[in-house]
C-alpha cells in the first residue's frame, strides 16, 4: 500500500472521532454555560449533566443499525453518512433557544439532538476504528492504530482551546449570554471537512477481499446470529475492557473540569490550563503507546495501564486538591498511564473479531458498554460527590472498573503482529499453538 494512501485513511478515521470528540469535550466544558441557558432553578449541573449522559441512550441502537450496515456495504459509506448526521445535530446545539425563550422546549430540544448525536456516534467509534485497523500493516497495527485516539485528544484539546480564546475575547457575561453557542457551530465545517477526505478514499483493503468473494452481502444477515453464538466470548471480553475504559476516559478526561471547578473551586481557566497541559503531552506521546504495543504485545499495555491506574488513582486525586502545579502534575501522571489503553484501542478491540462481523461485534459491544458505563460516568460522580461529600470518589470509580478490566483482559487473545483477515478470529490459531505447547511441555 502507497504510504500516502495510508496517511489519508489514517485522516478520514482520526478527523470523525476529533469532531465526535469536539462535541463531548465543549459541552464538558461550557457545563456552566449550558446550565445557565436550559436548567435554572433546581436541576442546575445534573441537569446539564444528565443531558451529556442522554446522549448514550441510542449508541447501542446505532450500533446495531450501523454495525452490520458497515459489514454489509463497507465502512466508508457507513462512516460518510454517521459524520455528517453527527456534525448537523452539534450545530444545531447551537442556535436552540434558550429556556428563558422557549421554556423547557429548550432542555427537550437538547436532549433530542443529544439522541441524535448518540445514535450517529454508535456507528463512527466502532466504524472509524475498524477502518483504521483494516488499513494498517499488521506489524504497525498499533503505532498507526494510536492516530485515532490522538484524534479523540485533538478534538478534546481544541474544544478547550475554542472555549478558552472565546471566553479570553469576549468575557464571561458575553460567553453565557450567546458565546457558548459558536463552538457548537464550529463542528459542521469540521464535519465537512472529514466527510470530504473519507468520500475520497476507497473502502478498506481487508473489506475488498470480503466483498470481492462475495461475503459481504451474507455477513449482514447474519451478524447479529453468528455474534451472539458463535463469539460471545470476545464480546464479554470486550465489554469488560470498554467499562475500564470509558469509566476512565470519562472520568478523567470529560468530567475534570466540572470536578476541579465544582468540587476543587478551581477557576475556569486554572481548570482549563489543566486539561490542555495535560492533553497536549498525552497527544505527543500516544504514539509511542501504540508503537510499544507493537513491540511488546497489547495486553502487556492493558495490564500496566489498569494496575497503574488502580494504584495510583487516589494519591493523584489527592495530589489535584493541592494546587494548580500538583492538579496538572496528577492529571497528566494519570493520563500517561492511561495512554496505555487509549493508544491501543484500534489495534485491540477490531482484532477480537473476524471481518465479516467485525464491525457488527465492534460497534455493538463498544456502545451498550459506554452507554451503561461511559456516558454516565460524570453524572454518576458528581451525584457521589453531592451525595456522600468525599470528593475522592472518582478514584475509586476508576479503581472498581479497573478491576473489571483485569479479569476480561485475562480472557483476551494477543493479537500483535497477527493479520485481521479473513473469517477467523484472528491469533486464535497462533493461541491455540502456544496452550498446546504449554501443555505438552
Amino acid at each position: 500500500m502507497e504510504p500516502s494512501v495510508l496517511r489519508r485513511a489514517v485522516a478520514a478515521s482520526a478527523i470523525g472521532n476529533a469532531t465526535e470528540w469536539f462535541d463531548y469535550g465543549i459541552y464538558a466544558y461550557l457545563t456552566v454555560e449550558l446550565t445557565n441557558a436550559f436548567f435554572p432553578g433546581e436541576l442546575g449541573y445534573l441537569g446539564t449533566l444528565l443531558g451529556f449522559a442522554i446522549s448514550f441512550v441510542l449508541r447501542p441502537l446505532g450500533g446495531f443499525v450501523w454495525g452490520p450496515l458497515g459489514d454489509r456495504i463497507g465502512r466508508q459509506k457507513v462512516l460518510s453518512m454517521t459524520i455528517i448526521l453527527m456534525g448537523v445535530a452539534t450545530f444545531l446545539i447551537g442556535v436552540i433557544p434558550s429556556y428563558e425563550t422557549i421554556g423547557w422546549a429548550a432542555p427537550a430540544l437538547l436532549f433530542l439532538l443529544r439522541i441524535i448525536q448518540g445514535f450517529s456516534t454508535g456507528g463512527e467509534y466502532g466504524g472509524a476504528a475498524t477502518f483504521m485497523a483494516e488499513y494498517a500493516p499488521d506489524r504497525k497495527r498499533g503505532f498507526w492504530g494510536s492516530f485515532l485516539e490522538f484524534g479523540t485528544l485533538a478534538g478534546f484539546t481544541l474544544a478547550v482551546l475554542v472555549v478558552f480564546g472565546l471566553e479570553t475575547a469576549i468575557g464571561e457575561q458575553a460567553m453565557l449570554d450567546y458565546g457558548w453557542r459558536i463552538p457548537f457551530m464550529i463542528a459542521l465545517p469540521l464535519a465537512m471537512i472529514g466527510l470530504y477526505i473519507r468520500t475520497k478514499l476507497e473502502d478498506t483493503p481487508v473489506f475488498r477481499d470480503l466483498e470481492a468473494a462475495g461475503e459481504s452481502e451474507s455477513a449482514a444477515t447474519g451478524a447479529l446470529k453468528d455474534l451472539l453464538v458463535r463469539y460471545w466470548q470476545p464480546i464479554l471480553a470486550l465489554f469488560g475492557l470498554v467499562i475500564a475504559l470509558n469509566v476512565i476516559n470519562y472520568t478523567l478526561l470529560t468530567y475534570m473540569p466540572t470536578y476541579l471547578q465544582t468540587t476543587l473551586s478551581m477557576d475556569s481557566a486554572s481548570a482549563d490550563t489543566v486539561a490542555v497541559v495535560g492533553q497536549v503531552v498525552m497527544m505527543l506521546l500516544i504514539p509511542f503507546a501504540g508503537a510499544l504495543s507493537d513491540r511488546i504485545g497489547r495486553k502487556p499495555c492493558w495490564w500496566i495501564s489498569l494496575v497503574g491506574i488502580f494504584v495510583l488513582a487516589i494519591p493523584m486525586y489527592m495530589l489535584m486538591a493541592q494546587s494548580l502545579p500538583l492538579a496538572i502534575l496528577g492529571f497528566t501522571v494519570l493520563g500517561l498511564i492511561y495512554l496505555l489503553q487509549l493508544g491501543t484501542i484500534s489495534a485491540t478491540f477490531p482484532a477480537m473479531f473476524p471481518t465479516h462481523v467485525r464491525f457488527a461485534g465492534m460497534a455493538i459491544s463498544y456502545n451498550v458498554a459506554t452507554a451503561a458505563f461511559g456516558g454516565t460516568a460524570p453524572l454518576i460522580n458528581e451525584a457521589a460527590i453531592e451525595g456522600t461529600g468525599d470528593v475522592l470518589f472518582p478514584a475509586y470509580y476508576m479503581m472498581g472498573a479497573c478491576v473489571v478490566g483485569m479479569i476480561a483482559l485475562y480472557f483476551v487473545i494477543e493479537t500483535k503482529g497477527v493479520s485481521i483477515a479473513g473469517r477467523e478470529v484472528p491469533g486464535l490459531a497462533e493461541h491455540r499453538a502456544r496452550q498446546a505447547a504449554k501443555t505438552g511441555s
